[in-house]
């Protein structure tokens, strides 16, 4: 019971890379109307204010698993506090639109790093029967952290002309307390052993495992170690015994992307405007959104270690195509209004019950142990790419194609989605780490 309770306390620190990873992706959703008008920019230039970020993130995922395996999980996880704070402040006090993307940039830096070292952390402290849930612990602080970007663009919309500064400078008090709670946890006790430091990778494991237990642990991950040979060495992972790993690894992070969840959050206010909402309501309508993301990610943390990862995946997946597809078919028809919100509802329900969580759950399960950071970190890259693509070109897909084509598309993919998830992911619920390659 003591070692739940310490266990749980150090994810939920942790996970606030996570909430900071949601917060700076989501706020520009409500800032973006407004900077537009601010700064006179076109589509295009929407498209790349919101997906500069996602280019900080490939950058700063294609360093962070090396990193993570070289100094360690923590030390990453303060680097991204100190880039989430810095972000704040550049993006707020910026005077033009290039000083806003660069500050930008370097908020996406801290998300690529977070959304690597978070996650995985969790993963190497967590006992095997807890771990999905406390893994979706993380993407419940993404989801609170999108919640809260849409409530405070809500409550600060209408506090004059430099509103948006305020959205935006509001993210830098999570980071300070991030950045001082990561003084309260241990360093990962597996990346302890994995770099040679076996004195203090036991003690880490005293911590987290029972007693008795706890010399079980420790040979068990020194011979998944000893097995690999040498830690993270760039090539092995494409061997035969990994590159399968690696392979769905990359195809779970990038259907979570190309699914259409960013064109939604990141986007949410300009498809309502685009179909006749004011924005006072598109703000509140995505403030719903906020709210059932949370909502049904908290329900995902209690059936993903009882149902499986396999069985949400592709319930959601299923759920996700034919919400798409009825919204293509309304906003075809011209009948859209309060019946696109459904849809969109019903959407954000199932990829949150589903995708959301459960994609980061398997990401930092199925690498071994010298490979996890290198394996999250490419498939991650790949996830970032995917999200980058996709925030870049959707405003312009919006104005070429039109919403229900839009829409069309994503059906499509989410089917896709589906028949990979039924015929590549297996199960890996209540599997130690060790067992799992």
């Amino acid at each position: 019971m003591k070692q739940t309770k310490y266990i749980l306390l150090i994810s939920l620190v942790a996970a606030c890379g996570g909430l900071l990873f949601g917060f700076d992706t989501a706020v520009i959703s409500g800032v973006l109307p407004i900077l537009k008008t601010h700064f006179k920019f076109d589509e295009l230039m929407s498209g790349w204010v919101v997906s500069v970020l996602t280019a900080g993130c490939i950058v700063g995922v294609a360093f962070a698993g090396r990193l993570s395996d070289r100094y360690g999980r923590k030390n990453l996880l303060y680097l991204a506090s100190l880039l989430f704070l810095a972000s704040a402040g550049g993006t707020a006090l910026s005077f033009n639109i290039y000083v806003f993307q660069s500050f930008r940039f370097l908020g996406g830096l801290a998300v690529g790093v977070a959304s690597i070292a978070s996650p995985m952390y969790i993963a190497e402290v967590a006992p095997a029967d807890k771990r999905g849930r406390l893994v979706s612990i993380n993407q419940l602080a993404i989801v609170t952290g999108i919640l809260l970007a849409f409530f405070t663009n809500y409550l600060l919309v209408g506090t004059g002309d430099n509103n948006w500064r305020w959205m935006l400078l509001v993210m830098a008090i999570p980071a300070m307390a991030f950045f001082l709670l990561l003084f309260t946890v241990p360093r990962s006790p597996r990346w302890l052993l994995m770099v040679g430091r076996n004195k203090e990778g036991r003690a880490a494991l005293e911590k987290i495992v029972e007693a008795e237990k706890v010399a079980f642990e420790f040979e068990e991950i020194r011979k998944s170690l000893d097995k690999r040979g040498e830690v993270s060495e760039f090539r092995s992972i494409f061997s035969s015994k990994s590159k399968k790993a690696l392979g769905i690894g990359i195809g779970l992070a990038v259907l979570q992307q190309i699914t259409g969840i960013n064109t939604i959050m990141y986007y949410a206010p300009v498809i309502f405007d685009t179909l006749g909402f004011s924005m006072d309501s598109a703000l509140f309508q995505t403030l719903l959104i906020g709210c059932i993301n949370f909502l049904f990610t908290i329900a995902a943390m209690f059936f993903v270690d009882r149902l499986g990862r396999k069985p949400l995946l592709l319930a959601g997946s299923a759920v996700m195509a034919l919400s798409m597809g009825f919204l293509a078919f309304t906003t075809s028809r011209g009948t859209g209004g309060y019946w696109v919100l459904a849809f969109i509802l019903t959407y954000i329900a199932a990829f949150a019950i589903s995708l959301g969580p459960v994609t980061w759950v398997l990401i930092a399960e199925i690498f071994p142990n010298q490979h996890r950071g290198l394996g999250m970190s490419l498939s991650t890259l790949f996830l970032w790419i995917a999200a980058f693509l996709i925030a870049l070109l959707f405003p312009v897909m919006l104005a070429t194609l039109g919403v229900a084509y839009t829409f069309s598309l994503f059906t499509v993919i989410c089917v896709a989605a589906f028949l990979f998830y039924l015929f590549f992911v297996r199960e890996t619920k209540n599997i130690r780490l060790e067992h799992i390659e």
